[in-house]
């Protein structure tokens, strides 16, 4: 946040004129606007008459002091430091001082270099030449930390209160990062009367997936468990006192939208969609459903697979590098070969979950349980294709928007209504529909995990290929 001035956020760039006396600096913005200017001089020596001398060293150590000096003034303007979820909450409450400037743990442990154990690491700070922020007791960036759904100073401002059309002085939770919200909105449902292994477990066997443009795997465990290629161990960065492990896929729902807009038949499907009043992917359901025959819907793409790492790979082989790959591809332009590959691409995120959970549970985690959220949960062929290929049963929340969901309960948890976060998890976290995998059908979906974890085996044959000498 900005103590001052108005630009608006954006790119900025530094420009470095060295001249014969001095070096100069400018800070431009995209428009061509000099935004700060600093300038410092370079020192001369004339060991004799007529001979002049300068130092490349001083020439850079001056370049140096000006870009310094430019980011103390872009730099100096800047009273606190927010990520979105903790700007909200300091829009809302306030609760900040010079010496006292509250933080969601969540955030931190996730994004920042602090540590529950520990605080904030200041070697990191000195190393990458920000020890200002060390200044006043991390007033900048946060020095009052908290775990999500605690309560924030008094409550809600005045002024914040007539612009959100609520009462003054009502509760506000120390916050989430969306996903996260999501996680806690779903796993900690009541699933009693349902016939799931999980209602005798503990909240450590139940994995959340917030599964919508790319996809998030949120665990939990009560001890610390380190998950190669796997985000964290964060402690009480979404359940208090659990530590959470969070996978990913880049892109899901994405890749779905470009697999299936990329193909030539989509004109067609959309305009079949259209005159039933279907959503495009209701639509191709259902037209799996007429051409799979006396088969499974799943068996269709027996002979196609896809690698769905067409944005590189964030879980759990951490390797940006990576692209997609089909193998299976035919002459066949029509709204059948369409439907197919849009089951294989769903099924293809389907093991890249289970190759998440595989890992994870290498690691030491014990997962028997999916739950679901996220627009992606909405969609039947993606939940059945989750169970089959895992294992695993999943559960649906009753409520689809299980985000706002968990948002909500960090606020039932601040105004006092329940003793805890896992209190409040249980009584407003409602399961919708259960979803069980298809048992019969295990032995395919197992081939095509083999084939699934060949394909990127192959492509970093290839990758060593074209790059050796």
């Amino acid at each position: 946040m900005m103590s001052g001035g108005d630009q608006e956020p954006g790119h900025y760039y530094v420009g470095i004129d060295v001249g014969t006396g001095s070096v100069r600096a400018a800070l431009v913005d995209q428009r061509g606007l000099l935004l700060a200017f600093a300038e410092q001089p370079i020192k001369k020596w004339e060991p004799q008459f007529n001979h002049h001398e300068q130092s490349s060293e001083d020439i850079w150590a001056a370049c140096c002091l000006v870009t310094k000096n430019l980011r103390e003034i872009c730099w100096d303007k800047a009273g606190h430091f927010f990520d979105l979820p903790d700007f909200l909450s300091w829009k809302a409450t306030g609760v900040t001082a010079r010496y006292v400037n509250y933080r969601s743990l969540c955030s931190l442990v996730c994004k920042w270099t602090y540590s529950a154990e520990k605080g904030w690491d200041d070697s990191f700070w000195k190393m990458i030449g920000l020890e200002d922020l060390i200044d006043d007791t991390y007033s900048k960036i946060g020095n009052l930390v908290l775990p999500p759904g605690a309560s924030l100073g008094t409550g809600l401002l005045p002024e914040a209160a007539r612009e959100l059309g609520l009462p003054s002085g009502i509760a506000v939770a120390a916050s989430l990062i969306d996903a996260h919200a999501g996680g806690l909105g779903v796993i900690g449902a009541d699933v009693r009367g349902h016939g799931l292994t999980c209602e005798g477990q503990p909240v450590t066997s139940r994995l959340a997936v917030i599964c919508g443009t790319s996809s998030c795997h949120m665990g939990i465990s009560k001890d610390p468990i380190f998950v190669p290629g796997v985000w964290g161990p964060y402690f009480s960065a979404m359940v208090p006192g659990f530590w959470l492990n969070e996978g990913g896929q880049s892109v899901t729902g994405k890749l779905i939208d470009h697999m299936v807009q990329g193909h030539p038949a989509f004109p067609e499907l959309q305009a079949k969609a259209t005159a039933r009043c279907q959503s495009i992917y209701a639509y191709l359901n259902s037209h799996l459903d007429l051409i799979k025959k006396a088969q499974p819907v799943g068996f269709l793409t027996v002979d196609l697979h896809v690698w769905p790492d067409f944005h590189g790979n964030r879980s759990p082989l951490a390797d940006l590098t990576l692209k997609g790959m089909v193998t299976g591809l035919t002459l066949s332009q029509d709204l059948d070969d369409l439907a197919i590959l849009y089951l294989a691409t769903v099924q293809a995120i389907a093991f890249g979950t289970r190759f998440i959970i595989e890992t994870m549970e290498a690691a030491g985690h014990s997962l028997r349980t999916l739950f679901l959220c996220g627009g992606l949960s909405k969609n039947p062929l993606f939940v059945q294709m989750h169970a089959d290929i895992t294992g695993m049963p999943v559960v649906l929340s009753q409520e689809v928007e299980s985000v706002l969901v968990g948002a909500a309960i960090l606020g039932a948890c601040a105004s006092g209504d329940f003793t805890s976060v896992q209190e409040a998890m249980a009584r407003m976290s409602n399961v919708g529909k259960v979803v069980f995998p298809e048992r019969a059908d295990k032995k395919y979906y197992d081939k095509k995990y083999q084939v699934f974890l060949r394909m990127v085996e192959h492509q970093k044959e290839y990758s060593s290929i074209m790059n050796g000498s």
